[in-house]
């Protein structure tokens, strides 16, 4: 099974995107409305996941089968992607005796990020949007279609 190069530039994109808007919109909750830290960023957390979930179906994605028990299988990969950058600064900080706030930034936001997103890709591309060694669904067919979404551009 070989990786296209728009696959990942797509999935790059939709990952720049919703990183922006898990972090604006938790800085602005946090910040502007004064939000708990926690129930600020799993707002902004599920904003992000909606942000990056729109723009694989929708672009990256766009001939594949797209709805709720996608969305659903999504949001799992992304939570699953979350807990590996948990776990990375946990082994780090518990593990390693790795305290302080750089080395918790490296092994969560840098290591633990690249983990993570491979992860993502991985599940995107295989749970959710499902490419299979057969490769994408015929086009034209049923809701995995390339007909089954509107065309905004005529």
């Amino acid at each position: 099974m070989t990786v296209a190069r728009s696959e990942v530039i797509g999935f790059a994109l939709a990952g720049i995107c919703a990183y922006a808007a898990d972090l604006g919109l938790f800085v602005w909750l946090r910040s502007g409305l004064g939000w708990d830290p926690i129930a600020a960023k799993s707002l902004s957390f599920l904003a992000g996941c909606t942000v990056a979930y729109f723009g694989n179906a929708f672009w990256t994605y766009r001939g594949r089968r797209a709805g709720r028990r996608e969305y659903a299988v999504f949001f799992a990969v992304n939570i699953a992607g979350a807990l590996v950058q948990l776990l990375c600064i946990a082994v780090s900080h518990y593990g390693l005796g790795l305290t302080s706030p750089r080395a918790d930034t490296l092994s969560g936001a840098v290591f633990g990020m690249a983990l993570a997103t491979c992860l993502r890709f991985w599940g995107t591309r295989t749970l959710v949007f499902r490419v299979g060694p057969a490769g994408p669904p015929p086009q034209g067919h049923g809701r995995g279609g390339e007909g089954s979404r509107t065309s905004w551009t005529g």
